[in-house]
């Protein structure tokens, strides 16, 4: 593998101003390794034609001396994300040979800012899931070991492919997007950095739809400032989405002081779980104490409804879902099952939606459209509503007593094993979004940091959750934390 894969987006801009490497140069170091790099299933769609024809454009805009930050930067796309005459499948079957013909809000901003993309990142279906085991690509693979042991790791989801990718340094940044967790989990189980921002900071136009009103996209990056970036270029208001904000985007980068003097630091005493590892534990402590060294005050608050986060979240979530996949029928595009003579258009459905959509994605719409049906939607939707706006209280009057920042763990373990968590408890793969779902139900920003290393080897990261549309400070915030922890490790190369 080349040197310049590992190159930070920072590294990466400086060095294509100074003239020491072109972004055509980056772009086929890339291209190189992913093609080296199939056993980690990451990129599903490659666009070496595409990757090489920008990175072409954009080494014209450097030489002009008119090149935006993420110019000459070669990334990864989540699939999720609807690339224009390029497959766009959010992993499933159902949308097998779709080829949209138009660009993503976000996508098409990366691009006009020069970003170049190497091709499309694995992920679970239709973003749902906790491991990258439910993509009809099949699994995304962590590139982190433990220790000697050949087991292989799940990524994290439903962001695994591009958590996988940006860890192996197959490209140097990528998208992500987080309904409950979904960057923030993958980033942890891989040592990087990832962070969802407020909800209507990135606009959703062309971004293939779980529940709308708790997706958000973001970055993955090799660390905070990545992340600042990357982000940068992805924000901005969209009048093509309603749930955009119309507000100005601030320099995140140029925020990153490290100085967090005077800051006050929450941590919610709910996030203390019975059964909590003693290495999730011990690094929260641990945290705790690096933030205190850097000036930042840190209290105890309390978010009373957090124990009813995991249960309104997995009530709303696939409420939302029922009904926006309720557009899969076989009819306008992707998959249309077989008839047989004398279906009618009920069977077309039918049997379209049985053989296009995956099981953990059945498995959603029917709960989903169980809690919307009548005499349920009272009993089961309204009321998560209702616990959902109970946690938002409970982060209003934490912020409004004067915290800036909560700091908890991001995930309740390390990375595990592929196939170890059986279908047949999805609940126990539920667990996984125990210290994320409330960030999404809240609509708050939320960054995970690595900041350490469990007794296998394996990256641990710590989260931070921020005041809604503050992601300058809460990445300044996250900037101190990764600082003081000085997390350099990374996987060695097996793939």
């Amino acid at each position: 593998m080349s040197e310049l894969t590992k190159m930070k987006v920072a590294e990466a801009r400086d060095a294509l101003r100074a003239g020491d490497v072109t972004s055509l140069e980056l772009t086929e170091a890339c291209l190189s390794a992913i093609e080296g790099a199939d056993a980690l299933g990451a990129f599903v769609h490659k666009t070496p034609e595409i990757a090489t024809e920008q990175a072409r454009a954009a080494d014209a805009r450097i030489k002009a001396g008119e090149a935006p930050a993420m110019c000459g930067i070669p990334m990864g796309i989540k699939d999720l994300f609807c690339t224009k005459g390029v497959a766009s499948q959010a992993a499933s079957r159902i949308l097998e040979g779709f080829r949209p013909e138009y660009e993503s809000t976000v996508t098409g901003q990366l691009f006009d800012a020069g970003a170049v993309m190497l091709g499309k990142l694995n992920m679970d279906e239709f973003a749902m899931g906790s491991s990258n085991e439910t993509s009809t690509y099949g699994n995304a693979v962590n590139p982190w070991r433990r220790g000697n042991d050949e087991a292989q790791l799940t990524p994290g989801g439903s962001s695994g492919g591009s958590a996988s990718a940006v860890a192996a340094d197959l490209c140097l940044a990528a998208t992500g997007t987080d309904t409950g967790g979904s960057i923030r989990q993958p980033a942890a189980f891989t040592g990087i950095t990832g962070i969802k921002p407020t909800y209507g900071r990135c606009s959703r136009w062309g971004i293939v739809a779980f529940a709308s009103s708790l997706d958000q996209a973001g970055p993955m990056a090799k660390d905070v400032r990545d992340a600042a970036i990357v982000l940068q270029a992805m924000c901005g208001h969209d009048p093509k989405d309603s749930t955009s904000a119309d507000l100005p985007v601030p320099d995140f980068e140029a925020a990153l002081t490290g100085d967090i003097k005077g800051k006050t630091i929450g941590i919610p005493r709910e996030y203390r779980m019975e059964g909590m590892p003693e290495e999730i534990e011990a690094l929260w402590t641990e945290g705790r104490r690096m933030l205190e060294d850097a000036g930042a005050k840190v209290v105890d608050i309390s978010l009373p409804h957090t124990k009813y986060a995991l249960p309104a979240y997995y009530v709303i979530a696939p409420a939302e879902a029922s009904s926006n996949l309720a557009r899969y029928d076989g009819v306008r595009y992707g998959h249309r099952a077989q008839l047989a003579q004398g279906d009618g258009i009920n069977d077309m459905y039918e049997k379209t939606r049985a053989e296009g959509f995956g099981h953990e994605v059945q498995r959603r719409v029917m709960v989903g459209t169980y809690v919307l049906s009548a005499g349920f939607y009272d009993a089961y939707y309204n009321k998560a509503r209702k616990v959902r706006t109970l946690i938002k209280r409970d982060f209003e009057e934490a912020f409004a007593q004067g915290v800036d920042a909560i700091l908890t763990p991001t995930t309740p373990s390390a990375a595990f094993g592929l196939g170890e968590m059986a279908e047949a408890d999805p609940v126990q793969m539920y667990l996984n979004d125990v210290f994320t779902v409330t960030v999404n139900l809240a609509g708050l920003p939320g960054v995970s940091v690595p900041a350490g290393i469990d007794k296998q080897g394996l990256p641990l990261g710590l989260q931070l959750i921020g005041r809604p549309w503050e992601e300058a400070d809460l990445l300044n915030t996250a900037y101190a934390l990764e600082r003081a922890a000085g997390f350099v490790e990374k996987p060695s190369r097996w793939w």
